[in-house]
């Protein structure tokens, strides 16, 4: 814990970036009878029955101090749609710091998020200049919670995931508009939690550890 909110703390770095990454699963529902359309006064109205199109995944990184963000809709949350995706991420930071030297990584321990993906999906060089270029920091088992992703993610199904969306072209396209305005806007993530107040607020754990 104390690892990622030093992280947090530390002052921006374009040589050596920290990013957060995170995933989620998404099912896709039909309506199988048309709503009725939002009037004045009158909100939309959606039939209870509804008609299940399977599940993709969203896969996200995004830069607390500089407001970026991007994401991909995937069909699944494979070893290869993990390393693929990164390997996106790091061909984007080369185009926007030429300069970088090492991008700090703030994830969870999925069993997908790790160096090995690399290696069971690219040739051995490529793997090691992966490996190279990221650093990994995973948050505790159990606190997620430490990972800014989430907050980036939960802010995603509120504004753009919370009602029924079928395909998964659709959701790409609305998902990836929602990224493109939050990055015109550079919405950033004030993180005020610091290893001091983790020391106050859970002292019991502390003691639980030297014990």
């Amino acid at each position: 814990m104390e690892d990622i909110l030093d992280l947090y703390e530390e002052a921006y770095d374009p040589r050596n970036p920290s990013l957060c990454m995170d995933e989620r699963p998404c099912q896709l529902i039909n309506d199988v009878l048309v709503p009725i359309p939002m009037k004045p006064g009158s909100p939309i109205k959606e039939d209870d029955e509804y008609e299940g199109k399977g599940t993709c995944s969203i896969f996200i990184v995004c830069e607390p101090h500089t407001g970026w963000r991007y994401l991909e809709v995937r069909k699944q949350r494979t070893k290869v749609d993990y390393a693929e995706f990164m390997d996106k991420v790091s061909v984007m930071y080369h185009k926007m710091y030429p300069e970088v030297e090492k991008i700090r990584v703030v994830q969870d321990n999925l069993n997908t998020h790790t160096y090995g993906s690399f290696y069971e999906n690219f040739d051995p060089e490529k793997a090691r200049s992966l490996k190279n270029l990221f650093e990994y920091h995973y948050t505790p088992k159990k606190a997620s919670w430490l990972n800014m992703a989430e907050i980036e993610l939960s802010a995603l199904s509120r504004q753009c995931l919370d009602r029924r969306i079928g395909d998964m072209e659709i959701l790409e396209r609305e998902a990836k508009a929602w990224e493109k305005a939050r990055n015109e806007r550079k919405i950033m993530i004030q993180w005020r939690f610091t290893t001091n107040h983790a020391r106050e607020k859970l002292e019991r754990h502390y003691k639980t550890v030297r014990i």
